[in-house]
């Protein structure tokens, strides 16, 4: 398409107006896939009163989570950038609200909940949970684990299917603007998590938590079937230009070959793979996994009072207004101050990662409360969005470009989520053994050589071929 006409196309009501319903429908649906990945975490702490589960029963979850979601996003990828953005995003909404399904029977097997005695780090068991006829704890354990474990891989799609389609329908020059809009759906989806996963405690058993977020999914599943095309072609509006650099023939499917050779074959994305990885470390570890369970156990956060719930109440909407902050302000200084350069910005943001988790630990060490570790966690959450939805949204995009753009993002956030593995179990371990007081410096060294690796692409484009 000339420049001329992608102008035109760019600028017509009918294609504004569907990529603004596509990207409501897309958007929500992730953000659904979001809160039906994170009401776990959001439930933990309720699990483990129940089930007498300490923080490394616990970690079994953050670490199969990300484990099986971390392979499989890697190994989907050129699935959905054959099949397409829309059938892979609908066939893994249907995997989702099955797994919440299943994962909420798992109350039938409680006959009456463990009997715990203390308080903090000092809380323990006095009688474990009486389960049905039959049923031992590590087999309850194993058997939700494994459903846990089956949602990420259905789970995997939703990353891979929105910036399969979105790759179709935002110009290279606009992606890093598109990453701060992708930054949005994923806080909409923890603050339903965070917020919305507490609120239906208020009024629900714990098994509601994974039933009515799964409900949820199914209605955002009917509405893209109807309402969310694939590509401006699909919608009728023609074929549109994005700037990527893509086989000769478009009018066929991007072959596999061709798939793996542009995400595989590079220096350049593996090297933001490992950018990604090196986010994981810090996102998995603190920001997105574990800190609402630290806020319980250091400082005895809960729902009774007022002054306890506060700290708690800032961090989850303070992580999440954060974290919409940093997308839009990381992709925005990319696509205008550093002309469509993603490493700098990054670097940027791994650099801010690090000074803030040291803060973070000093204001433990020091005594300044839980509104000071709220605090940190909101600046660590605009640090770590901002990143994350550099590399995740816009990256994945500019250098997989709209024929292989899953299969970069499947790289790129597989990656994250391995990591993430990584650190599920081995949180729940040192944090038992240890406390809290570790958890904060381990990722240090992580978010520091982010930054080295990120810094080694300050000045890396996609190569594209027409300008905006």
């Amino acid at each position: 398409m000339t420049s001329t006409s992608q102008e035109h196309l760019t600028l017509t009501p009918e294609f504004r107006r569907q990529r603004v319903i596509n990207w409501m429908s897309l958007g929500v649906l992730y953000a659904f896939f979001y809160m039906t990945r994170y009401n776990y975490t959001a439930v933990a702490p309720v699990l483990a009163d129940i089930l007498g589960w300490r923080n490394t029963e616990l970690g079994v979850f953050e670490t199969m989570m990300p484990l099986v979601y971390g392979l499989s996003v890697v190994l989907n990828g050129p699935f959905a950038d054959r099949i397409g953005g829309k059938r892979a995003f609908l066939f893994g909404a249907v995997g989702v609200a099955l797994m919440n399904l299943l994962f909420g029977l798992a109350s039938f097997t409680i006959v009456s909940p463990a009997v715990w005695a203390g308080t903090g780090l000092a809380r323990h068991v006095v009688v474990p949970a009486t389960l049905s006829s039959g049923m031992s704890g590590g087999m309850l354990l194993t058997m939700m684990a494994i459903v846990w474990g089956i949602n990420g891989y259905f789970q995997s799609f939703g990353a891979l299917s929105i910036v399969k389609v979105n790759a179709q329908w935002f110009h290279v020059r606009e992606r890093g603007t598109f990453s701060g809009i992708f930054g949005v759906l994923i806080r909409m989806g923890l603050l339903l998590a965070f917020q919305g996963v507490p609120l239906i405690l208020l009024f629900f058993p714990w098994q509601y938590a994974f039933w009515i977020p799964g409900a949820f999914v199914v209605v955002m599943f009917l509405i893209n079937y109807f309402f969310m095309y694939n590509s401006p072609k699909e919608a009728g509006l023609g074929e549109f230009d994005t700037g990527d650099e893509v086989e000769d023939d478009e009018s066929k499917p991007a072959s596999v070959g061709f798939i793996l050779r542009k995400v595989f074959a590079s220096r350049v994305t593996w090297m933001i793979a490992l950018g990604s990885m090196m986010i994981g470390f810090v996102r998995r570890s603190v920001v997105d996994a574990w800190w609402p369970k630290y806020f319980v156990d250091f400082y005895g956060a809960d729902k009774s009072g007022f002054a306890t719930y506060l700290p708690y109440l800032i961090a989850t909407w303070g992580i999440a207004l954060a974290g919409i902050a940093g997308g839009f302000v990381f992709g925005i200084a990319s696509d205008r101050t550093f002309g469509g350069r993603r490493a700098p910005v990054i670097t940027f943001g791994f650099v801010g990662m690090a000074v803030v988790l040291a803060l973070f630990g000093l204001s433990d060490m020091l005594g300044f409360g839980p509104i000071a570790a709220a605090c940190c966690l909101v600046l660590l959450s605009f640090c770590v969005n901002g990143a994350h939805g550099m590399i995740g949204g816009a990256a994945s995009m500019d250098f997989g470009g709209k024929r292989a753009a899953a299969t970069a993002a499947g790289m790129f956030d597989g990656m994250q989520y391995l990591a993430g593995a990584f650190v599920g179990m081995g949180v729940g371990y040192i944090t038992t053994n240890w406390g809290w007081g570790a958890w904060h410096w381990a990722p240090i060294p992580f978010a520091l050589f982010g930054a080295w690796v990120m810094s080694r692409l300050w000045n890396v484009m996609p190569r594209g071929r027409s300008a905006h």
